[in-house]
């Protein structure tokens, strides 16, 4: 049986946490793969396709940020992990945010 993992209610989403969860390039990636996947998709799916090059435990750790942040939902299925953005919730509490911050092109310190 599918159970969500635990989350912030949109009413505790804190802005400075958020943009702490965001300032981690690893975690920008994997958000950014979520973003634009639109559709709940696999972790380990999801990791392949960013090919970050990090190992199991810090993708779990950026992961769990991500979710404790507010950003994404988690849905364990048996031993698989199933992650979406949570776009319509950040959208309520914060309008704009996710679109400016992960559609913007990435920015390098020389140009």
């Amino acid at each position: 049986m599918p159970r969500t993992l635990p989350e912030p209610s949109v009413e505790s989403f804190d802005l400075t946490v958020i943009l702490s969860a965001l300032a981690d390039p690893g975690r920008r990636t994997l958000l950014k793969a979520m973003y634009q996947a639109g559709d709940p998709i696999d972790c380990a799916t999801l990791v392949e396709k960013t090919n970050l090059g990090l190992s199991n435990p810090t993708i779990s750790h950026h992961y769990r940020v991500l979710r404790e942040a507010g950003l994404t939902r988690t849905v364990a299925e048996g031993r698989h992990r199933i992650v979406h953005v949570r776009r319509d919730e950040m959208e309520s509490r914060f309008p704009g945010l996710l679109d400016a911050i992960l559609t913007a092109p990435e920015r390098t310190l020389d140009g």
